[in-house]
């Protein structure tokens, strides 16, 4: 981990250099494990930051240390390393990339001191993505849900992260280059071209505000990592949420192991008795023939949430069918992030055992108007529809039939089991029912619209 700054050291080092110019291949030095590491995903932007703690041991004097991050995606212009004990004593010089050697830097650290000092050692990579997915479990009633929320971690880095303490970003990152991009850009050898400093440049400023005054990052390998795969915890593990502006960053209780080229997911989340609103809609022109389903809550204190904004993610939703909580499926739905105090939509999908079916019963046009011509130049066109609602669940339905009409000129009389028609817009009505289990309803409405000279007439 360090040469002696003594003639006999000078020489090995070199001898070492043109073997690894030679063989491109070969390391220096093998580091020490990690004491400690730390994951923050921006999953926006392919962007992860990594920082490690290493007990390095110096002596006094220029101390000459090899870091290599071959075959990962770490980004070689984000390398940076502070003493996290007698700062006032170590001073890091400079970062070195050797000529003709590949992925591989040298620090020149002048320390006053003898001994082991722990480092924090930072660096930008990408490869490292999450994920929010969720599972919603209805009441037999459907009135209420449990909520349950799991975190999926994806590492593509080529870098193992052993008993790593992660942290997510909910909130999107602006970039001004990717991660990815840097990382793969030609190695600078010698004296590295001058690149802003990653953290100030490329992530927003509301997001640097997350304990981001250290992020400039640091890489390095540690040799061949020991994959020690964990089982996840039979208890679940706790989010801390810390809130950003309008971004929250998650830390996910204790640490685990996340290998190169594997995903694991972390729970995250738990909500019980949260107030539900299922509702089917019908409407031709967007959903076709299908009856589709809907279900809403609130992300809010009195509905047992609340506590910070929920990530985007997909959501199952299941129902209990009895006491030994045997489940159905009921359907599921992707969605967008969901600040507090906000209700979210979730559309399930078109369901069989609710319909409608719209039959025309009746057409016919009046009150026409003539032009001195004696051509028709205003009439009205009268359509008289029945629309029934079969409900075949076991639970009453709440139904909303949406028509959509060709004309902002009309008039409607309606009749049957539905109340009033509530207008949404010019050209659009919607009928509200309750359809109670085992039932159909039928109601028909005749709708009037007015054309040519008709159109201004009430």
């Amino acid at each position: 981990m360090n040469w002696p700054q003594t003639m006999n050291t000078k020489l090995t080092l070199t001898t070492c250099f043109l073997s690894v110019a030679a063989l491109a291949k070969v390391d220096l030095v093998t580091l020490p494990e990690r004491s400690t590491v730390q994951l923050t995903i921006y999953n926006s932007a392919d962007l992860t930051l990594a920082r490690d703690t290493r007990e390095l041991t110096l002596v006094n004097g220029v101390n000459r240390l090899q870091f290599s991050w071959a075959n990962t995606l770490i980004d070689p212009t984000s390398l940076e390393m502070k003493p996290l004990a007698k700062a006032d004593q170590i001073d890091v010089l400079e970062l070195l990339y050797p000529p003709r050697v590949k992925d591989l830097g040298l620090w020149n650290v002048k320390s006053g001191v003898n001994g082991k000092v722990p480092f924090e050692i930072t660096y930008l990579t990408s490869g490292l993505s999450w994920r929010a997915f969720y599972m919603a479990t209805l009441a037999h009633d459907e009135k209420t849900m449990r909520l349950e929320g799991y975190v999926r971690v994806a590492n593509a880095s080529g870098e193992d992260y052993e008993n790593a303490q992660t942290r997510v970003i909910v909130g999107t990152v602006h970039l001004l280059d990717e991660i990815v991009m840097l990382a793969q850009r030609p190695q600078p050898y010698g004296s590295p071209r001058p690149y802003p400093s990653p953290v100030r440049e490329v992530i927003n400023e509301e997001v640097a505000a997350v304990d981001m005054a250290s992020v400039a990052g640091v890489s390095l390998r540690a040799g061949t990592a020991k994959l020690a795969l964990e089982e996840v915890a039979k208890k679940p593990k706790e989010i801390e949420k810390e809130g950003l502006s309008e971004y929250f960053l998650y830390s996910i209780e204790g640490t685990e192991t996340i290998p190169n080229g594997w995903a694991k997911r972390l729970p995250s989340m738990t909500a019980n008795d949260i107030p539900v609103t299922n509702l089917y809609k019908f409407e031709e022109e967007r959903y076709g023939e299908l009856v589709v389903r809907f279900l809403s809550f609130k992300n809010d204190k009195p509905d047992n949430l609340g506590q910070t904004p929920i990530p985007d993610g997909m959501m199952k939703v299941y129902r209990a069918e009895d006491a030994a909580e045997h489940l159905s499926y009921q359907g599921a739905s992707d969605f967008k992030y969901i600040p507090v105090e906000e209700e979210v939509e979730l559309n399930l999908g078109p369901v069989a055992n609710v319909t409608v079916e719209p039959t025309l019963m009746d057409y016919k046009t009046l009150s026409h108007e003539f032009d001195h011509h004696g051509a028709i130049c205003g009439w009205d066109e009268q359509r008289t529809y029945k629309i029934e609602a079969k409900n075949t669940r076991d639970l009453a339905v709440r139904l909303e039939i949406q028509r959509n009409f060709p004309t902002p000129k009309w008039s409607i009389e309606n009749s049957g089991d539905c109340g009033q028609y509530e207008k949404v817009d010019l050209d659009t009505v919607k009928f509200s029912l309750e359809v109670p289990a085992a039932t159909n309803k039928v109601f028909t409405y005749t709708l009037t619209t007015r054309h040519g000279t008709r159109e201004d007439k009430n």
